[in-house]
């Protein structure tokens, strides 16, 4: 079996574990992307997952775990921070292209690439923003803000707290729950609160993933 062949399989295995249902043509630009990012890799060292195969299930179904979820919230638009290589803000755009994505990440070789495949992929929907998020001054606010890399909670909300909408919430991917953080002095602190914790599933993936649900606490 080719490359290619072994990537369209596990793909479609890995959606189908999931109950994602997708068309042609959204999958083949999810796997223009992953190829994108594996000739990237070899020159930039955008990810540390080298192996295209391993990508599927680390990289676009990983970022593929939280769409119903967003289909169940229903947002206009979205802003992906830390993004990276474009994860997951690129499959989400290429899955819901009625979404407005916007994607920020600090280091210019990486949203470089994310500008390239917005160009090769077509995406109309999604927008790439240089530098770091505290300083993004945004024309206007998220529904959703999302992030895949963020360590810490409490930075990544206190960071991008100008940034979100008045009933809007911020989604963190995580791998196990994160009990220490909500235990932590700046996160007690911060007027968030905690408005549910999903189990995420990724098609393939033997390995503990949650996706949790902030909101401000507007009664303070």
């Amino acid at each position: 079996m080719s490359q290619h062949l072994e990537i369209k399989s596990k793909l479609e295995d890995g959606l189908q574990e999931m109950g994602i249902q997708i068309d042609d043509e959204k999958k083949s630009k999810l796997i223009a992307y992953l190829l994108l990012i594996d000739k990237w890799n070899k020159v930039h060292n955008l990810t540390a997952i080298r192996d295209p195969i391993e990508m599927v299930t680390l990289h676009l179904l990983d970022s593929l775990s939280v769409l119903v979820h967003l289909q169940s919230l229903n947002p206009k638009n979205l802003l992906d921070v830390g993004a990276g290589a474009g994860l997951p803000s690129i499959p989400l755009a290429i899955c819901l292209p009625e979404l407005q994505v916007t994607a920020i990440d600090s280091v210019r070789k990486k949203s470089s690439f994310m500008r390239q495949v917005k160009v090769e992929l077509g995406l109309t929907n999604f927008l790439v923003e240089d530098g770091r998020v505290e300083a993004l001054k945004n024309k206007f606010k998220f529904d959703v803000i999302i992030s895949r890399a963020f360590s810490e909670i409490s930075l990544f909300v206190k960071l991008t707290k100008h940034l979100l909408s008045e009933n809007g919430l911020w989604l963190a991917m995580k791998g196990v729950v994160p009990m220490h953080e909500f235990e932590n002095k700046n996160f007690k602190s911060s007027g968030i609160l905690i408005s549910k914790i999903e189990v995420l599933a990724v098609g393939g993936l033997n390995a503990e993933r949650h996706l949790v649900f902030l909101n401000l606490n507007n009664s303070q």
